[in-house]
């Protein structure tokens, strides 16, 4: 058992970050606008990393990825390979389970423009951290984006430059674990074709054969 917290609803360290959530609570009295907590499989064997809250998603539903354009690809691929119970992620209520798989991200906090800045990154990484130590043995690490790839380096106190990130790129981290890099699920990633469906299945092949590796 980890004496550290993977996840505080009332962490307030942010003043930047705790303003603006005050700001959206107001003009959004409906939605979480909190810290929002990891969710899925508390004995998963892959976690998926994401940068933050989207405004419109896991800021107002409470959940990752869940309610936004960023959710729609991510949860696609983890019903097609297994991971969830179903295609579409659309509020607390709604049934869907993850097995074998939790999601959670860099902060855990809505930032304004959705750009966190260095310090909030580094201020909220020790949660990032504490989860990570949770996982069990050669588990693999899914980072979206850069920032989460580099969120999870310095979780693992590993220097930035040392370890580039690259789409559907593979990592043996210190522990033994395996973290996997995609570029991020974002409508913009999206629609510029950075990102297709194709590639992203690719991203959860790789994923499977890590798997198959550790068995």
């Amino acid at each position: 058992m980890y004496s550290k917290p993977i996840f505080d609803q009332d962490c307030r360290q942010c003043k930047r970050l705790d303003d603006f959530l005050c700001e959206v609570k107001q003009k959004h009295p409906d939605y979480h606008a909190r810290p929002v907590s990891p969710f899925g499989d508390s004995s998963a064997q892959l976690l998926i990393v994401g940068l933050a809250p989207g405004m419109h998603g896991a800021n107002a539903t409470g959940r990752p990825f869940t309610g936004d354009y960023a959710g729609v690809l991510l949860y696609e691929a983890l019903y097609e390979f297994g991971y969830s119970n179903q295609v579409k992620s659309e509020s607390l209520t709604d049934g869907l389970a993850l097995e074998n798989c939790r999601i959670t991200n860099a902060v855990k906090c809505l930032p304004p423009q959705n750009k966190p800045t260095n310090a909030e990154i580094n201020q909220c990484n020790r949660y990032l951290e504490a989860e990570l130590k949770t996982l069990p043995e050669r588990a693999v690490i899914l980072a979206l984006g850069l920032v989460a790839h580099q969120a999870v380096l310095k979780a693992y106190g590993l220097k930035q430059g040392g370890v580039k990130f690259a789409h559907n790129a593979c990592h043996i981290l210190p522990d033994g674990r395996v973290l996997v890099d995609s570029y991020h699920s974002s409508r913009y990633n999206v629609q510029t074709k950075r990102l297709t469906k194709e590639m992203f299945a690719d991203v959860f092949r790789t994923i499977a054969m890590q798997s198959m590796k550790t068995v």
